[in-house]
């Protein structure tokens, strides 16, 4: 279907890939893999389009359809969720006009027995066909389909995509691609913002997708789940392997291996060359022999073998001190923002030793509760802590959270105390950071540079209690593996929140699940949990579907409601007007914030770090508008809430 020839990119520092030739088959299932900064997003914009390669083409049919799923998804519109996907099918919209424009002039003219107008009859059906043929009939059916898959609520559905989260417009954009059934489907990171549920839903749903699907991942599981072919980046090169991602690994492993061998025997006998040409050189009857030597050198390609730095990760979390039989009690624990209550009536006891995971959809409190537990975080009811325990908490934003105009070093050196501020060297050297790379400032480092460091804090933080919420975001797959198998071996008590299935298998030895308002205790696995959870919403939505009444019936029962005297019409009007105000304010406020931060995105992309002065002043204006648009928001969500309130 598609055909890479001898493609490549040039950057000025080099070639960032070269001499690329293969082919994508329509059905093909595939992961594309590779450290970071080996150019695996970069490819995908090569396929879709986007960019042109420096060297070489690709050749793809006339016909072919690409959707890309990118990671910096920019969505400029006010436009419903629901209107965004019934209007993204170019095809459709261009059949419904002719369609509406057919109907307009039925309806209007009146010279029915015309041939203009019987023609039109005929137009009429043909359209009718066209837009059958292309699922017309179904279209909005199947865009609800994909958007309850997708964990959209009717209410987010019916919500402007400008009034949305970068997550939620993440989502929207998927839906988009799915629902349209390209021909090729390149995603870039799709589990990012999705919950437990939707990423099994999003694996059901290219499982059993007819055309091609090339897709970059940190998540194992769905990489095992999805692919049959793997792709991997590495020195400049494409390596293809007709395996998902764990048996690719395997093969690959032991592909790495024998190169190894190759390559210290290579090593060995070049070491041996250059000796009897340092032998030969000067003897004038062995010369021609020493020069032979020296061209089969020239001519011989070193074996080089991509070293595998993350396995050499070693982390551990040390116990500080054991604590109590039981190390947290909560009694009647409960948060409510203003109507929205997220949970209530939880009264539990963590005894010493429980790995817990909390698991829910986007949105239903997890983060929210994991504060209350820290006592960060006003509520009704009590958290007391057992006897000698110590709590460590990893936020959900930790990593970004950090210092940026700190170095490495110094942003350890902040928590540790005793003798292992003596060893911070080797500690950050376990965590990769070795040499003079402690010395660099931590506005410099990438997203799973920065995730590494906030860990490595951890565990030199004392604890014997962690709290830990998404400490997997930014992480590649090897170093998931590292902090998974710490955690395995760490004696002490952990809740974790995470949407990554097989990081999860395995870790944990008891689910709480926030569900209906109420937190829920499982002893199930992850995978018995998620195949329960399915099994359950399946019948849920079901039954929904099937008691459902019609409008009309509901139009039936609907009480009248009171009249409201002169003063009660004028206070309402008054209210009303309010908050219209708050609102309209609110989104003039929202729209200047959003252009003046995309504005300042752009800054911080090209600025100069070693200018610590500048580079302070640009990011404390940076956090003080995201921190504007924070109150903005919350002023708009409380005033559409009031106005909602009113209608009712």
């Amino acid at each position: 279907m598609i055909n890479l020839e001898q493609l490549g990119v040039h950057l000025p520092q080099g070639y960032l890939f070269n001499d690329i030739s293969l082919q994508i088959n329509k059905g093909d299932k595939i992961g594309l893999v590779g450290k970071n900064g080996a150019g695996k997003s970069t490819l995908l914009k090569l396929i879709a389009g986007w960019d042109k390669p420096s060297e070489g083409k690709i050749h793809k049919p006339k016909d072919c359809t690409v959707g890309f799923l990118t990671q910096d998804i920019e969505i400029d519109t006010t436009k419903t969720v629901f209107d965004y996907l019934k209007y993204s099918n170019e095809i459709l919209n261009h059949i419904r006009q002719k369609l509406d424009d057919i109907n307009h002039q039925l309806t209007t003219r009146t010279d029915y027995e015309s041939d203009s107008y019987l023609t039109l009859l005929d137009d009429l059906n043909d359209y009718n066909t066209q837009f059958s043929l292309h699922d017309g009939f179904q279209w909005e059916e199947k865009i609800m389909a994909t958007l309850d898959g997708l964990g959209f609520n009717e209410k987010k559905i019916e919500s402007p995509l400008d009034d949305l989260s970068g997550g939620w417009k993440m989502r929207a954009e998927l839906a988009k691609i799915l629902v349209n059934q390209p021909d090729v489907i390149l995603l870039d990171e799709p589990t990012n913002h999705l919950d437990i549920i939707s990423i099994s839903w999003l694996e059901r749903y290219l499982q059993t997708f007819d055309g091609a699907v090339i897709t970059i991942s940190h998540d194992r599981l769905f990489l095992d789940n999805v692919t049959k072919r793997t792709l991997e980046i590495s020195q400049g090169s494409v390596l293809d392997f007709p395996y998902p991602y764990s048996l690719y690994k395997e093969r690959r492993a032991e592909e790495i291996e024998r190169l190894k061998a190759a390559a210290k025997q290579q090593e060995k006998d070049i070491k041996q060359t250059k000796e009897l040409i340092d032998k030969f050189r000067a003897k004038k009857n062995k010369a021609a022999f020493a020069q032979s030597l020296i061209k089969k050198l020239e001519r011989t390609d070193i074996i080089q073998v991509e070293d595998d730095v993350v396995a050499k990760m070693k982390i551990a979390f040390p116990l500080s001190v054991q604590p109590g039989k039981w190390v947290l009690e909560m009694e009647d624990l409960g948060k409510t923002y203003g109507d929205n209550l997220l949970f209530k009536g939880v009264n539990l006891t963590v005894g010493r030793g429980e790995k817990i995971a909390l698991l829910g959809p986007n949105g239903v409190g997890k983060s929210t509760l994991l504060k209350r537990i820290m006592k960060t975080l006003d509520g009704e009811g009590t958290v007391n802590y057992g006897h000698n325990v110590q709590v460590t908490y990893f936020a959900q934003d930790q990593a970004e959270a950090l210092d940026k105009e700190k170095t490495i070093l110094e942003t350890v050196d902040e928590v540790a105390k005793g003798d292992i501020r003596k060893e911070l060297r080797s500690v950050l050297g376990a965590f990769l950071f070795s040499g003079e790379d402690v010395d660099k400032k931590v506005g410099v480092l990438s997203g799973g540079e920065r995730t590494r460091l906030a860990l490595c804090q951890l565990l030199l933080s004392p604890s014997n209690v962690l709290i830990l919420d998404e400490p997997t975001n930014h992480l590649d797959i090897q170093s998931k593996e590292v902090l998974k198998n710490a955690l395995i071996n760490y004696e002490g008590t952990f809740i974790i929140v995470s949407h990554d299935r097989e990081f999860l298998d395995g870790l944990t030895n008891r689910i709480w699940d926030i569900e209906d308002k109420a937190l829920k205790i499982h002893h199930f696995t992850v995978q018995e949990f998620l195949q329960r959870k399915m099994s359950l919403n399946g019948e849920h939505k079901a039954q929904k579907k099937a008691a459902k009444p019609k409008k009309e019936e509901v139009k039936k029962v609907e009480e009248k409601k009171p009249e409201l005297s002169y003063e009660e019409a004028k206070e309402l009007k008054r209210q009303r007007n309010k908050f219209k105000n708050q609102v309209s304010k609110a989104e003039q406020n929202i729209e200047r914030l959003e252009k003046e931060i995309a504005e300042m995105d752009k800054i911080l992309a090209d600025l100069d770090y070693t200018d610590e002065e500048n580079s302070a002043k640009q990011l404390a204006k940076y956090e003080s508008l995201k921190a504007e648009l924070d109150q903005e928001m919350m002023a708009w969500e409380e005033g559409t809430e009031q106005l909602m309130e009113l209608e009712n």
